[in-house]
């Protein structure tokens, strides 16, 4: 069987079961190009299978999405689907994926996104047949449930129109489909800014993941009956969210950096429910969930720039089997459209790994810790991408037998590792976090064992206008 359909097969066949061994056992299997479970898409296209390929995704510039500007908004999207691919035949990538990621509008009027899809499908379909040009695109639908307030997580309209989202862009011309899911962060937010880690393990480990397990028994079943692949349900909601404010300096590094570990186990349930890469760019988790399921992993490196501040800009690409620029709007710039300079960016990128990878393991490893060690000393939450750190923190993570357990783990570890890091020298801790250091090993060593306790503890915070706990299937 084929890697395409063997990942149908693993879609279809899930059972939730936990995961309890590591796909990668060993720091040096962890690198970029290559994954234990690569995966067949588009017209040929092997992810994981030795070689790295960009990833690309665009967006609009600001203009209004309405009926009435339907017909601009599509030829947007045809100047930018065209100039990325004319730059990618230019360059001679050896493939392409197209990432098209909704705008809620889109999502709320699921044929808009149909529409958009066919557009981009038909033009990768024309290089491919005039160019020879590998290709398949990802399509992922926004989380429109949070328009809501509180969310309406598994029926009513919002929840309607985002599956439909999902079934009418399987139907247009998707090979794979992720999501980003945002299941329990009206709780997480302010768990972030309070720096409260009690609220953000029961938003995390409780919440999003009862969530993620309910919401990925319904997208591997669309998925499957339309023939594409669901690839992933990123934690950008959670861990980039903490990310953004470390760098606008609402909260520490350090807890932006566990944090990060923390929604591991989170992302990992779509896994255990059907999900099988590869794990979508922004969902810097990814890392860990290609050592524990063996799947690719897309990665935003230093290209997603062009969208957001990043901490670690070098490391991302350690383990990537898809380089992305995360987003870029349709802008004009001196070199072409942005997105045709984006996928520029990614190509070359990609090219210096791939020509590692063919000067054999000892120059691969080489270039993949030169990468590491770029930027790990210099961040809290790029030392967490360590693949040794990735590697001893996975293990642990699944050791666990709940995704709560897991989550408490997570924490508790990843405060362990800063402190010896820190300790050691081998990581740059600001001393104004040192306090929050200390503050958060504290919380997490008083984390209770068991989901009800925590649940018990908490109770009495949760604002009934904020959180609906009868729909994640949590009993207060």
């Amino acid at each position: 069987m084929d890697p395409q359909g063997e990942a149908l097969e693993a879609m279809s066949k899930h059972n939730g079961a936990l995961y309890s061994a590591l796909a990668i056992s060993t720091p040096e299997e962890l690198i970029f190009g290559h994954a234990p479970r690569p995966i067949r898409v588009g017209n040929g296209l092997v992810i994981g299978g030795g070689t790295v390929y960009p990833e690309v995704n665009f967006t609009l510039p600001a203009m209004e999405i309405t009926a009435e500007s339907m017909s601009d908004v599509q030829s947007q999207y045809v100047s930018m689907i065209e100039a990325v691919c004319a730059r990618a035949v230019e360059l001679q990538v050896p493939g392409l994926v197209v990432e098209f990621e909704l705008l809620p509008p889109m999502t709320l009027e699921p044929d808009w996104g149909g529409d958009i899809t066919a557009i981009l499908r038909a033009t990768l379909d024309k290089y491919a047949k005039a160019d020879g040009l590998k290709c398949a695109l990802r399509v992922t639908p926004n989380d429109i449930r949070s328009y809501l307030r509180p969310p309406r997580l598994h029926d009513g309209e919002m929840w309607d129109r985002m599956i439909r989202a999902f079934e009418v862009c399987a139907e247009a011309g998707a090979d794979m489909v992720s999501i980003e899911s945002t299941g329990g962060k009206e709780i997480c937010d302010e768990a972030l800014l309070y720096g409260d880690l009690h609220m953000a393990a029961f938003a995390i480990g409780v919440l999003a993941c009862h969530d993620v397990a309910n919401l990925w028994d319904h997208l591997v079943l669309t998925a499957g009956k339309h023939g594409v692949l669901a690839c992933s349900d990123g934690a950008g909601g959670f861990g980039n969210t903490a990310m953004m404010l470390a760098h606008q300096r609402y909260i520490p590094k350090v807890w932006a950096a566990v944090v990060r570990v923390m929604t591991v186990a989170r992302s990992l349930v779509a896994h255990e429910h059907g999900a099988v890469g590869p794990v979508k760019d922004s969902a810097y988790e990814g890392i860990y969930l290609k050592a524990i399921t063996g799947c690719p992993i897309s990665s935003a490196a230093a290209e997603a720039a062009v969208a957001f501040p990043i901490p670690f800009g070098n490391i991302a690409r350690a383990a990537a089997d898809l380089l992305s620029n995360e987003s870029v709007q349709n802008v004009k710039l001196l070199g072409g459209l942005a997105p045709a300079i984006s996928v520029e960016q990614l190509a070359y990128a990609a090219r210096v790994l791939n020509c590692a990878t063919a000067k054999g393991r000892a120059a691969a490893l080489s270039l993949r810790d030169c990468l590491v060690e770029s930027d790990a000393r210099l961040d809290p939450q790029a030392y967490m991408l360590r693949p040794d750190v990735v590697i001893h923190l996975a293990g642990q993570i699944i050791a666990e037998p709940t995704p709560y357990r897991r989550v408490r783990r997570a924490a508790y570890g990843a405060l362990e590792v800063l402190r010896a890091a820190h300790a050691s020298g081998q990581v740059i801790i600001p001393p104004a976090e040192l306090g929050w250091l200390e503050r958060l090993s504290r919380q997490a060593e008083r984390l209770p064992e068991g989901e009800e306790e925590l649940i018990a503890g908490v109770a009495n915070s949760l604002d009934a206008n904020r959180v609906r706990l009868e729909d994640y299937g949590v009993r207060a």
